[in-house]
């Protein structure tokens, strides 16, 4: 593919981390409002950048609509989007980066195995909303999880989603995403901690949408990373 401008690249990496945080395609103004350029200027991008195979163009019809009615033009990254942006920052996703942060977060879950994990559930929830990386997102999603559902394993209403985390034994791809509908499911079990429930609640389609972006191998180390959380836990 040919390399891709500094300019071309912004709006790319705007329209990612749009897309990340409202989890639906984005109307192009929404990406010229954040970058402070004309509507027909990132109009024009986006539909360059779609040319080259890295967004989607759809046409969606305002919600509150009903009947016939003007569809707006929207934009999503496609899959090739997130691979592209992080081969052009060098190592793959930011390898080197990823390890120091599943290597921290391994090194403190097994530190908090007596003194327990409350302080680093919360380091972990307030990072979630600004982390761009996916790899690094989706590394410290699945241990937010994991530590919340452990917390509520003796709670009866929570047994039956821990059973199935336990269950999960080597996750792939279909473990990885069932992650997401337990984490969800804190909201409906009474005695889980309301603050910690709604921060996991409004990730659930970040999390679904970096995941889908992974490539093969990355899905394929989260799912170790995963499995090694769930041992030193002891879920």
């Amino acid at each position: 593919m040919k390399q891709l401008t500094r300019r071309q690249q912004e709006f790319l990496s705007k329209l990612l981390d749009l897309y990340r945080q409202e989890g639906e395609p984005i109307h192009y103004s929404t990406v010229a409002e954040h970058l402070g350029v004309g509507r027909v200027t990132a109009y024009e991008m986006l539909r360059l950048l779609e040319d080259r195979g890295l967004v989607q163009l759809e046409y969606q019809r305002p919600k509150e609509l009903r009947g016939p009615g003007r569809s707006s033009v929207v934009f999503r990254p496609t899959p090739l989007a997130a691979r592209t942006l992080a081969d052009l920052a060098g190592g793959g996703l930011g390898e080197e980066l990823w390890e120091r942060a599943k290597t921290r977060i391994l090194e403190q879950l097994r530190a908090g195995r007596a003194s327990g994990y409350e302080t680093l559930l919360d380091e972990l929830l307030a990072r979630l909303p600004e982390q761009r990386s996916p790899i690094i997102y989706l590394t410290e999603m699945v241990t937010a999880i994991v530590l919340s559902l452990n917390s509520l394993k003796d709670v009866a209403e929570a047994r039956g989603m821990t059973k199935i985390l336990s269950n999960i034994g080597l996750p792939g791809e279909i473990g990885l995403s069932a992650l997401a509908g337990l984490g969800a499911g804190l909201s409906l079990v009474e005695r889980a901690n309301r603050r910690i429930a709604k921060a996991l609640l409004v990730q659930v389609n970040k999390y679904h949408s970096n995941l889908s972006e992974l490539s093969t191998e990355n899905r394929r180390r989260l799912a170790e990373f995963t499995r090694e959380v769930l041992k030193i836990v002891g879920v």
